[in-house]
């Protein structure tokens, strides 16, 4: 399952269980940690995810911030309740990829506001994946 970490929302994908194509899944807006992670979790199971992908915000310069180190903080307390494997990944760019691509189809604004966390959370699900079959 691929997340997109947001300050106001969490982007959720999917891959097929070829680990081929990543699909996205939902966004969940936040509230509290406990009933963030409670429907993410309960999704995972729904799904029978296998570990998490979570997008590391890093700044263009390969530091981290603050956007990164939130992201550390909630995968943190997300291993203390799940048993599943995570890994970072790199989600430079992935909102403004995604973003134009949906500019490009024209896409309204409302709409982009819909769906652009979840198929973050795809695009940064698929760079893992073409990484794992390329080693």
């Amino acid at each position: 399952m691929g997340l997109d970490l947001g300050s106001k929302t969490i982007g959720l994908a999917l891959t097929d269980v070829t680990l081929t194509v990543a699909s996205p899944l939902e966004t969940i807006r936040r509230t509290k940690f406990s009933a963030d992670v409670a429907r993410l979790l309960a999704l995972a199971a729904e799904h029978q995810v296998g570990g998490f992908v979570v997008g590391l915000p890093v700044n263009m310069d390969g530091t981290e911030g603050p956007a990164a180190q939130s992201a550390r903080a909630f995968a943190r307390n997300l291993e203390k309740l799940s048993p599943l494997p995570l890994a970072f990944w790199d989600e430079r760019m992935s909102t403004a990829a995604v973003t134009r691509t949906l500019i490009e189809a024209d896409t309204s604004r409302a709409r982009r506001a819909e769906v652009v966390d979840k198929m973050a959370a795809a695009y940064i699900l698929q760079g893992a994946l073409e990484r794992l079959r390329s080693v």
